[in-house]
């Protein structure tokens, strides 16, 4: 999802002459700018999967666990497309290359409405976040969270500079993250007090089978390291997938592991569903630290945070427009006006494009990210499930049975779970703008004679 121009590249590879200190530096502003997205998703999937299940807080570690061992089985994969494609690429390449080149447009179209769900999404959790630290400003929801979305987008105006503070976000919001831990396992401030349940009818393991899709927008950004290598042009090959590889374990350890121990935590301390002025990690916070500073400073983390996710995807998704616009020596498949930047590099039409359609979502949600949480988990699954299954093409064609029946068996995880999401009804718009946009660049594309290189769009979008 967001790829945030954590390390652009700026000169011909040079990894074999780079220090080693120098070169941890540019892994940590690297790994943790690019797991923002992720780490900050954590701010409403738990809540989404209680909500599932009805309140029923007995089955939600279950539950969380269930969405952790699938985010392992597509964290596997991109492992095998960062190997595969270290200068970049993600599904879209796989798809092109073991599809042919029409099939990439299916993987774009989901990103593209990725990318506007990821904003929209981020700055209605940030808006929530302030407000159940400010309760007063409830009444405004939607005009505050309007007003993050226009700060966010503004500043896109300058580029991708300060990239490096997308790294720190995170870290200061994980480091907060075990106090509260730490402190609500040890000694809580105060019990909580789950809201009613109600009795969903059905057994406990068909209730988490049917809840853990929805709590599947945990996933989203999992794809990230895969594409955004392609900024590390100082590096070689082998060091990109290092840098790749490397962060996506980092990220499944620290999205993984805050998962589970603030779900554990919400089961001890009887943390339900919150009110409608609060959000269930706000609450689980309040519990465990009380109303003092420490609780002060996880709800200001988790907010910039969840808006330097919206911030990244201000970046990504305008630049993947940009790459699609092509230049005046590559020709393009959307219009040239799309590609025009500033002085800053930042294409601002397609900025606008960006800021109209998340300013859509929001108002339509009523300034609300749990309404939009289903809409969020189904377009990125319909990338996964793309390169899942170019990947499981790749090793039947390399004659690696073992690989292949893995590949395929996480495909069809993730097209059960694509699935349970879109027979709750109205998550089926995601999947018709992901089509809707697919298929306008597909027939945008034959107009223009069908340019070649359309596979590595999102590798150039990282590197333009």
């Amino acid at each position: 999802m967001a790829l945030p121009k954590a390390a652009a590249a700026t000169s011909a590879p040079v990894s074999t002459g780079m220090r080693t200190p120098r070169r941890s530096v540019l892994f940590f502003a690297f790994a943790f700018a690019v797991i923002a997205d992720p780490v900050s998703s954590v701010a409403y999937a738990i809540e989404a999967a209680l909500r599932a299940l009805h309140g029923d807080l007995a089955l939600l570690l279950p539950t969380m666990s269930l969405v952790i061992g699938l985010v392992v089985v597509v964290t596997a994969n991109y492992w095998q497309l960062v190997r595969r494609f270290p200068k970049g690429g993600g599904a879209a390449a796989a798809a092109g290359r073991a599809f042919g080149a029409r099939w990439t447009f299916l993987p774009i179209g989901a990103l593209v409405v990725d990318f506007v769900l990821t904003i929209g999404i981020s700055i209605a959790a940030a808006a929530s976040a302030v407000i159940a630290l400010f309760p007063g400003l409830a009444p405004i929801r939607i005009p505050l969270a309007l007003l993050l979305l226009l700060v966010v987008a503004g500043l896109t105006w300058f580029g991708h500079g300060g990239r490096l503070l997308f790294a720190v976000m995170t870290v200061a919001f994980v480091l907060i993250s075990v106090a509260v831990l730490v402190l609500g396992f040890a000694s809580p401030h105060a019990t909580g007090q789950s809201a009613a349940t109600a009795d969903p009818g059905r057994p406990a393991v068909l209730a988490v089978v049917l809840a853990f899709p929805v709590a599947m927008a945990l996933a989203t950004g999992i794809e990230a390291p895969s594409t955004a290598i392609a900024q590390l042009g100082q590096l070689d090959d082998t060091h990109r997938r290092r840098f790749g590889r490397g962060t996506l374990a980092l990220l499944l350890v620290i999205v993984g592991g805050l998962t589970l121990a603030l779900t554990a935590l919400a089961v001890q301390l009887h943390v339900g569903i919150p009110g409608a002025d609060s959000t269930q990690i706000a609450d689980i916070a309040h519990a465990a630290a009380g109303p003092g500073r420490l609780y002060g400073a996880f709800q200001l983390t988790s907010s910039l945070l969840l808006l330097a996710a919206a911030s990244s995807s201000f970046q990504a998704g305008p630049g993947l427009l940009k790459a699609l616009a092509g230049t005046a020596d590559r020709p393009g498949v959307l219009p040239p006006v799309l590609g025009r930047s500033n002085r800053h590099h930042t294409p601002y039409w397609s900025v606008v494009v960006f800021l109209a359609a998340a300013a859509l979502i929001i108002v339509a949600a009523a300034g609300q990210e749990q309404e939009l949480v289903l809409f969020y988990a189904v377009a990125v699954f319909v990338s996964f499930l793309v390169g899942l299954v170019a990947m499981a093409r790749f090793a039947r064609q390399e004659r690696k049975t073992a690989l292949a029946w893995l590949n395929g068996l996480a495909a069809a995880a993730v097209a059960f779970t694509l699935a349970v999401n879109l027979l709750r009804g109205w998550p089926v718009l995601s999947l018709a703008a992901t089509l809707l946009v697919a298929g306008g660049l597909y027939a945008r594309w034959t107009q223009a004679g069908r340019p070649s290189g359309i596979e590595d769009v999102e590798a150039r979008a990282e590197t333009d």
